[in-house]
């Protein structure tokens, strides 16, 4: 009995879950007047988030999250980093080698500053239990840097998978991904945007266990601001956030 009773506890602490997340269909339009349940608040500092009905992607609402100088998670406090970031919850993260299909709108005010500095509006990133694996970026990440909207891909190597320097301001952005987390050549990333499908990646997508990341791992998804430091404030808008579990990634 102590044993099983142990087994539970380990699943609980170290494991999103201890199965293999079968039933992933989940919608989130933002219309209740708090955070709904999906939705972890750790990254996120109090008072960032307003649920309001002024800006909206459809429906009558969307989540408003605004950025100031200083505002800070209480583990980075003295760091050069800024955040305000939704998490998904522990239940819903993404197992490797199964894929999911992701999809969320962000609307960028024609107000929002055109700055140099680093900024990422969503990540996806790979669980580490020891909390210093190398290296520690997202492995998908979307950026807004200087006016320039970037998909990068840190994996094993690197890369820019699509950018623009469209103004992208005063618009609902529609994004859609299907992704499948692979250390074996069968990783995928596929992403639209606005309809127009503008990343068709297959290979490794995930960090090595060398670099302290466990086998059959699990991935979880953040959108907000996380941003280098600086004074100005920012402010985007998200809507119609959904995941799905999906049976294969060749769609």
């Amino acid at each position: 009995m102590k044993k099983t009773k142990l087994i539970l506890i380990i699943c609980t602490l170290i494991l999103p879950s201890c199965h293999s997340n079968r039933d992933v269909n989940i919608y989130d339009g933002f219309e209740t007047s708090s955070l709904s349940k999906i939705w972890s608040a750790k990254k996120l500092v109090t008072g960032a988030l307003e649920i309001q009905p002024l800006i909206f992607r459809a429906g009558k609402n969307s989540a408003k999250i605004t950025l100031h100088h200083g505002d800070q998670i209480d583990e980075e406090k003295g760091s050069p980093y800024e955040r305000s970031e939704l998490m998904e919850s522990k239940k819903l993260w993404a197992l490797e080698d199964s894929s999911y299909s992701y999809s969320f709108s962000i609307f960028i005010p024609q107000s929002f500053p055109i700055v140099p500095t680093r900024l990422v509006i969503a990540q996806w990133k790979q669980r580490c239990p020891i909390e210093n694996c190398y290296p520690n970026n997202p492995v998908i990440a979307i950026q807004y840097i200087a006016g320039e909207l970037l998909v990068t891909h840190f994996g094993p190597d690197k890369a820019i998978l699509y950018k623009t320097k469209e103004d992208i301001r005063n618009q609902w952005l529609d994004f859609r991904f299907q992704i499948r987390f692979s250390r074996q050549p069968s990783g995928q990333i596929k992403a639209w945007l606005n309809n127009q499908k503008i990343i068709d990646y297959q290979g490794i997508n995930a960090y090595p266990r060398a670099g302290g990341y466990p086998d059959k791992n699990y991935f979880y998804f953040k959108m907000g601001l996380y941003r280098d430091r600086m004074t100005e404030p920012m402010t985007i808008y998200i809507d119609e956030y959904r995941k799905q579990r999906v049976t294969d990634g060749t769609n």
